[in-house]
């Protein structure tokens, strides 16, 4: 039987918190860990300061059966988790011959002089069991302490990797009756949060074991499919079986799992049709077309710079974003009636702090069937062409699955 162990990710490093790289040693954790049954319920960021980094570290040790610190092992004056770690669990730091020659074997390795302040990392917490670290400089190690497990590893992901996957796996899987947690997500489109979260219910949604959840992105909703168990085998039915619950409820919004992409599936779905697709826009980079030739399918594509262009091109002189996408959709339409029409018109100097009622507007059309959005962000928007990609893509994909049910 499988044993619960909650566990907790402390980055150490300002440069985590100045922004100036990118905390992925956490997120290869956390998924690494997921995959063995453990809980990660809090990752921390926290600069190089000793005492902010004792607090985090004894504040994780009391909600925490394993804490898995990362970085602030080098050599330098601000590598302090070795002293931290040691102050959190009262304990001295002591000097590790064995840890030393280690070091300077390594260094002769890499025909590199070793500097004196190389020797700060042979000091270790009191009783620490040493992780030898083959691919660099920087020992690891581990403290067991009242109830809890701090493993301290280097900040260096290629190091950390190693030494996650050859020592501390083992050592986690000997000391508990690991399990595993498995995922499954089920990507929706054309469908809202809300109503999603509705008509799926409170019943599947408040399960334990497995979970369900929702994710919103921009223009569509993943339902995340959890499973805590003994085996993945185990899991594989848990999980299928909470799907096939799901997918009695929201199925026709459902148009993939995991690695299924949209613009993939609805390609998939446009040749199986026979349909063509044209995409109309105007203000606005071809960022559809772009993402469906990764998908090899075909777009007859009509641009231009600005809406008042393509205004002049079908006529209308006047009226907002909405009408223009409307009219042009309308005006491909009885050109191309065999091909589904996506019209997208945005005033290219609007971004989203304008909070204008209508700077960019997405219009479908499908046979009989049209659909129309409206936006206050421009082309300027950083999320513009995220939303529009999505939200039209995922309109046509419904419309055209909807098509063929009638």
């Amino acid at each position: 039987m499988q044993q619960t162990v909650n566990g907790e990710l402390v980055s150490i490093g300002t440069e985590i918190l100045l922004g100036e790289i990118t905390d992925t040693n956490s997120v290869y954790l956390a998924k690494l860990l997921r995959g063995y049954g453990v809980n990660i319920f809090y990752m921390t960021s926290v600069g190089d300061n000793h005492g902010r980094i004792v607090s985090t570290i004894k504040q994780a040790m009391a909600r925490s059966d394993l804490v898995i610190t990362c970085g602030g092992l080098g050599p330098t004056v601000d590598d302090m988790t070795r002293q931290a770690v040691a102050e959190a669990t009262g304990r001295s730091l002591v000097f590790r011959q064995d840890l030393m020659d280690q070091i300077e074997a390594r260094f002769r390795t890499f025909n590199v002089r070793m500097s004196e302040n190389n020797r700060r990392q042979a000091y270790l917490p009191d009783g620490a069991l040493v992780v030898e670290n083959a691919v660099g400089t920087a020992p690891a190690f581990i403290v067991e302490h009242e109830g809890s497990v701090i493993v301290s590893l280097p900040g260096v992901p290629r190091e950390l990797k190693f030494l996650m996957q050859e020592k501390i796996l083992p050592y986690l899987r000997a000391k508990y009756a690991l399990g595993i947690i498995k995922a499954k997500v089920l990507h929706t489109a054309g469908i809202g949060e809300s109503i999603l979260d509705e008509m799926i219910g409170t019943d599947l949604l408040e399960q334990s074991n497995p979970t369900v959840g929702l994710a919103a992105h921009n223009g569509q909703v993943d339902v995340r499919v959890t499973a805590k168990a003994d085996s993945e085998n185990e899991a594989d039915v848990m999980i299928l079986e909470m799907e096939q619950h799901i997918r009695s409820r929201v199925g026709n919004w459902i148009y993939g799992a995991d690695s299924d992409t949209l613009h993939g599936v609805f390609s998939a779905l446009m040749q199986e049709r026979s349909l063509g697709l044209v995409v109309v826009q105007a203000g606005l980079d071809s960022g559809i077309t772009a993402m469906l030739a990764k998908a090899d399918m075909g777009v007859t594509q009509a641009h231009f710079d600005t809406p008042e262009a393509l205004g002049e091109e079908i006529g209308v002189f006047s009226g907002g974003m909405r009408e223009l996408a409307e009219q042009s959709a309308a005006v491909w339409h009885v050109q191309h009636p065999d091909s589904v029409i996506i019209a997208i018109a945005s005033q290219p100097d609007v971004d989203e702090s304008d909070d204008a009622a209508e700077s960019t507007a997405v219009c479908v059309i499908v046979g009989e069937q049209t659909r129309t959005r409206v936006y206050g962000f421009g082309a300027r928007s950083e999320v513009v062409q995220t939303w529009m990609k999505t939200w039209s893509l995922a309109q046509a994909w419904s419309m055209v699955k909807e098509m063929g049910r009638a």
